[in-house]
């Protein structure tokens, strides 16, 4: 798929009817990687929820009601970043928004995931509402890891909703 067609097909998907398999899994994470971070760090971390029996307990466990919902069937990508790494040089912060790097980062890797599971015939949703100690605890997360998002994944059950998109020059400036 060209990519200009792989971002206008992306959707954030509410109903999936399976999760997609771990070999799948792994190469969208090894695609993933690709992305570029502070100084080559590479400071995201995946951990993947996609046994079942997990998948089942994870979801009720982690997630709020509507995105239990949203998320039946798919298989879970926790995404974290390591503390300390972008934005630092030396363990010194280089400048203003210091750890907040590490955010931005991790928000290239997984727009990287999002559209390497859409390129392989996958669909995705980013939640950002879930308890992130239950889901440190459970996964045994360490705490030099920030815990951002759970990523569901899964074959969508049918089309997801078309987006609309605020006009380019509210939120375009040339200068």
């Amino acid at each position: 798929m060209e990519f200009r067609e792989l971002i206008q097909k992306r959707r954030s998907v509410r109903n999936y009817t399976e999760s997609a398999p771990r070999e799948v899994i792994r190469e969208i994470l090894i695609q993933a990687q690709q992305a570029p971070s502070w100084a080559h760090t590479q400071n995201a971390r995946c951990y993947v929820v996609d046994s079942p029996e997990m998948r089942e307990d994870f979801r009720k466990a982690v997630l709020p009601e509507f995105n239990q919902k949203n998320s039946e069937n798919a298989a879970f990508i926790v995404t974290t970043f390591v503390k300390g790494l972008a934005g630092f040089s030396r363990g010194v912060q280089v400048n203003e928004p210091g750890e907040e790097w590490g955010s931005y980062d991790l928000g290239l890797h997984d727009a990287y995931l999002i559209f390497a599971a859409k390129d392989a015939g996958y669909d995705t949703l980013i939640m950002g509402a879930r308890n992130g100690e239950k889901i440190r605890e459970m996964l045994n997360i360490p705490e030099n890891e920030e815990i951002m998002s759970v990523i569901a994944i899964g074959k969508a059950a049918g089309e997801g909703n078309a987006r609309t998109h605020k006009d380019p020059d509210e939120v375009i400036r040339f200068f």
